[in-house]
């Protein structure tokens, strides 16, 4: 009698250690399901899908500070485009010159109001002259607010008998303010003046 119930008990001890071994297991499994979602949720919350054509493009999220730098030039490199980039069309170079004064402060305007009293855009028109802007470098501080550049770049000028290459330094200063659909980086430049802008080079068509 005494060794069925020893038994029992035995077996009872052991049904019991089964169960809180399989308990253990189920929670274990679990606590590895739930991580395994959060991990994809939280991959598929990184993910953006970019409508390019009617085609489904993926980007992925980051964070902003680490694209300060590469947003900052690309905003400094688009506005000398928009600015420097001239064709022998008066609603052309309107266009141009509206996007590039929304990325800029008044300093920007001040230039813009300086060539064209100057008949520099009636020249271009008149001469059937194209202009273009070609990217050297761009050295950027963002030790500090606002954020300090200077652009290195040619402007590269095809007339009807020559194509005149000048060098283009500018300088200015980087301010964050908000995104918008006509300026997308977030970058308003202040300060804006050309510090170099002279002939390198002369060569006939």
């Amino acid at each position: 009698m005494f060794s069925k119930t020893k038994n029992i008990d035995t077996a009872f001890r052991q049904m019991r250690s089964f169960f809180i071994i399989a308990l253990i297991a189920v929670i274990l499994f679990s606590g590895a399901i739930s991580f395994a979602f959060f991990h994809l949720a939280s991959k598929a919350q990184q993910v953006i899908y970019v409508l390019d054509d009617g085609k489904a493009l993926v980007a992925k999220a980051a964070d902003r500070g680490e694209k300060i730098p590469v947003e900052a030039r690309d905003h400094i490199k688009t506005f000398h485009q928009y600015f420097f980039t001239l064709t022998p069309d008066d609603k052309h170079i309107q266009v141009g010159i509206t996007q590039a004064l929304y990325l800029a402060d008044g300093s920007a305007k001040r230039v813009y109001d300086d060539l064209k009293e100057g008949n520099y855009y009636s020249n271009i028109i008149s001469g059937n002259v194209s202009q273009t802007v070609h990217k050297d470098s761009i050295t950027l501080n963002t030790d500090h607010q606002p954020f300090y550049f200077k652009y290195f770049g040619t402007v590269e000028i095809t007339r009807a008998t020559t194509i005149v290459t000048r060098s283009l330094i500018t300088e200015g200063y980087l301010r964050r303010v908000d995104q918008s659909d006509n300026n997308p980086h977030g970058f308003l430049i202040e300060n804006w003046r050309v510090l170099e802008n002279k002939d390198l080079n002369v060569k006939n068509r």
